[in-house]
């Protein structure tokens, strides 16, 4: 039988389910969009993602791929899933891929925002979609720390105790901060990212904006290449996979909606 390979890209609001990854006991991202996949294909979909988002990680651009025997238009796919899909997740864009194709390992970076807001009070219509800190915070220190951060170097400061990759080895192509009014983001764009790598660089260059560290504390986290001599990682709930690049060749994705998250 001939087969197909689709790839989407899916936004998902992560407070409603345990994560990515399919589990047996608990409703997951992945195993909403499969159930979806597999009513419109009519036969078992299984999909692979770019990359795993942890319990309470929203994605705006979240990609994966998956093999069909089925025929569908490309705005079917798209159309159909969405018409099974439970509320929080949608697919966005659907496009047939070379075989060749592979949504994890085609990628060529990942970008990551992390959204905060910086004020005495926790956040009541954005609950659960943004991160609060409560502490006055110094950008300027936040900028410098983040320095150190950018390039090609052994995160295992920063990931995970838990995290299986066989190398801590990572470039960070850009780590970008900004800020209007009390609203504060970091963008991280990299070649991959470790288990919590993401949410432990936030931890650490909050507590310098926070003037519990000097910027150059960073730097010292980084070169012990121990968990322990870092910070708290930050929560989940402000954290997004924004997107997800890959060769010019595939053609995806092509153009991210306007979600209405800064």
């Amino acid at each position: 039988m001939t087969t197909r390979r689709i790839a989407l890209v899916v936004e998902y609001d992560g407070r409603g389910f345990c994560g990515w990854e399919r589990q047996p006991h608990c409703e997951t991202v992945q195993s909403a969009v499969e159930g979806a996949l597999s009513r419109v294909a009519d036969e078992t979909v299984r999909v692979t993602c770019a990359g795993r988002t942890d319990s309470g990680v929203h994605a705006l651009g979240q990609v994966v791929h998956f093999d069909t025997g089925a025929v569908r238009r490309e705005d079917g796919w798209r159309r159909g899933a969405n018409a099974n899909l439970v509320a929080g997740v949608t697919v966005v864009e659907a496009r047939e891929v070379p075989d060749d194709f592979h949504a994890r390992f085609s990628a060529r970076w990942r970008h990551y925002r992390y959204l905060l807001l910086n004020r005495p009070d926790r956040p009541a219509v954005l609950h659960g979609r943004v991160a609060c800190d409560r502490r006055p915070l110094d950008l300027a220190r936040v900028r410098a720390a983040a320095g150190h951060l950018v390039g090609t170097h052994d995160f295992s400061a920063y990931r995970a105790s838990a995290c299986q990759a066989r190398s801590p080895v990572r470039t960070v192509h850009a780590l970008d901060v900004g800020q209007r009014g009390a609203r504060v983001w970091f963008d991280v764009v990299a070649d991959g990212f470790l288990h919590h790598m993401v949410r432990n660089i936030v931890g650490v260059l909050l507590a310098i904006g926070a003037g519990e560290a000097e910027p150059g504390w960073a730097r010292e986290v980084l070169r012990s290449r121990d968990r322990t001599a870092g910070g708290v990682t930050a929560s989940a709930e402000g954290l997004y996979l924004v997107r997800v690049g890959y060769p010019a060749r595939y053609r995806l994705p092509v153009v991210l909606p306007d979600s209405g998250v800064w």
